[in-house]
């Protein structure tokens, strides 16, 4: 086949980082967060995860593109990244299912990227300096002209992106399930809901500012607070709600940004990593069972740990084995509990696929009570 000639594209970091290397999907200009994925598969998974809205991924692993891209395992309805940044583009796919080739799905949704950089030398920059904005663009080249985009970027401190992500209006699922469970889609990945409905839930699906009062109407037999992007102590209508469900004291469930409005909704604090965790391969320990286990994770904030160690609220459930950071929690006295990684491991390892059924048992023991 016939390769395709690539124009040059640019990438600047804000701290004034420049490098040049080829376009890759749309042509065009993007900014955002950027930050690293680790993840040495499911590259598609993670670029359809609303967790990821806003933000620009580097890709650690050094060959991408050289399995395609398939509607069936997108995360959302398309791409959420501002823009990518690889080492090597595949400009070939060799899977037989692959509907197209990364390059004109990317194309397609106006996802702005750029290869051939040396992504070890930014990550170390992304690991030594902490989380920055950043532009890529294919229009401009001067430092002048990509610093004058790069300031229209907004700090993802304090910023409110569930809003921009959610459904617009709720929806049902597996309608006629064993168990009804009311989930506030504040950045939803598909797979978490398919990991529900293989274990019976019906689900009914809530945009993110929805009120307490007309998730309780659908008189479900449990609460789901999905993962999703953004600064958590952004959204008070979330921590709201998550307040008068704990009052409910119905069993509730949360994963990731969802874990950190439980945990806001207890009076303990979140605050923005230094660059975060992204990646397939990160260990947890259960404080509970005293067992490890190796998580797909993806956060750029974490919950406080030294408040949570002191609140008589919350419990520590989990630890991320890497720096000791706060993964998992229960609420003292309810039926709830929240883990700051994802269980449903899309990309990822199954370790962590037990919450789900340990959400499915508390529901149980709470209709039977």
């Amino acid at each position: 086949m016939k390769l395709k000639q690539r124009e040059k594209a640019f990438l600047l970091l804000e701290d004034g980082s420049y490098f040049e290397g080829l376009s890759i999907g749309s042509k065009g200009t993007s900014g955002g967060e950027i930050c690293f994925n680790t993840g040495m598969t499911g590259y598609q998974e993670v670029y359809t995860d609303p967790s990821y809205f806003g933000q620009i991924i580097v890709n650690t692993n050094s060959h991408i593109g050289n399995y395609g891209a398939v509607d069936l395992e997108q995360e959302s309805d398309r791409p959420k990244i501002n823009g990518l940044v690889v080492n090597e583009y595949s400009e070939i796919h060799s899977r037989q299912d692959g509907e197209s080739t990364l390059d004109e799905y990317l194309s397609q949704h106006g996802i702005v990227g750029i290869s051939n950089l040396d992504t070890r030398s930014i990550v170390k920059q992304i690991r030594n300096k902490g989380a920055m904005n950043a532009i890529i663009s294919s229009e401009y080249q001067s430092i002048e002209e990509l610093k004058k985009e790069l300031d229209k970027v907004p700090s993802m401190d304090h910023l409110e992106l569930s809003s921009k992500v959610t459904t617009k209006e709720s929806y049902m699922i597996n309608e006629g399930g064993e168990f009804k469970v009311a989930v506030l889609d504040i950045g939803v990945k598909k797979s978490i809901l398919s990991n529900m409905v293989t274990r019976g839930c019906e689900l009914k699906v809530f945009p993110a500012e929805t009120s307490f009062a007309e998730m309780k109407a659908y008189n479900p037999d449990g609460y789901f607070i999905s993962n999703g992007p953004g600064d958590p102590s952004a959204m008070p209508y979330a921590i709201e709600t998550v307040q008068q469900i704990l009052e409910e004291n119905k069993p509730m469930f949360g994963i990731c940004l969802g874990h950190q409005i439980i945990a806001l909704a207890n009076g303990v604090s979140t605050y923005k990593m230094h660059h975060g965790h992204r990646g397939l391969n990160h260990p947890v320990k259960n404080l509970v069972t005293g067992l490890s286990e190796i998580t797909s994770q993806n956060h750029g904030f974490a919950v406080n740990r030294e408040e949570l160690e002191a609140s008589d609220k919350l419990e520590l459930t989990h630890i991320n084995l890497n720096d000791n950071t706060v993964a998992g929690i229960r609420v003292k006295g309810k039926p709830a509990f929240s883990v700051q990684h994802h269980p449903e491991a899309s990309p990822g390892p199954h370790d962590a696929r037990y919450l789900f059924d340990d959400f499915i048992q508390l529901i149980k023991k709470h209709k039977e009570s």
